[in-house]
């Protein structure tokens, strides 16, 4: 997951990079005003979402697959949580009735 996200900031940054020369050199027109900065940001975002899109394409399946596994891990321990916590009160209420049968 981490590997995926360093790799999606790598192609981010690089499109910044190239946006940015792009603007410095005037290939690309200025923002209006101190607005220049959010400009090369936005279109660095705009450029970048569908490379990574493409090229981090197996990337992403992994770090899915990553999270898949961990969400079903997280739901076998609440079953298991859960099954103990039943196990444990069906004890204790047997433990509760024969107890009280004894005491009567």
């Amino acid at each position: 997951m981490l590997r995926y996200m360093l790799m999606r900031l790598g192609i981010f940054v690089g499109c910044f990079l190239v946006v940015w020369g792009l603007v410095y050199s005037e290939i690309l027109p200025r923002g209006l005003g101190e607005s220049n900065l959010l400009w090369v940001l936005l279109l660095a975002l705009v450029i970048s979402a569908p490379i990574s899109f493409v090229v981090l394409r197996k990337e992403r399946d992994r770090a899915s697959e990553t999270v898949v596994a961990r969400v079903d891990r997280a739901k076998a321990n609440l079953e298991a949580n859960r099954t103990q916590e039943d196990e444990a009160d069906d004890v204790a209420r047997a433990q509760a009735q024969g107890s009280s049968a004894l005491g009567s």
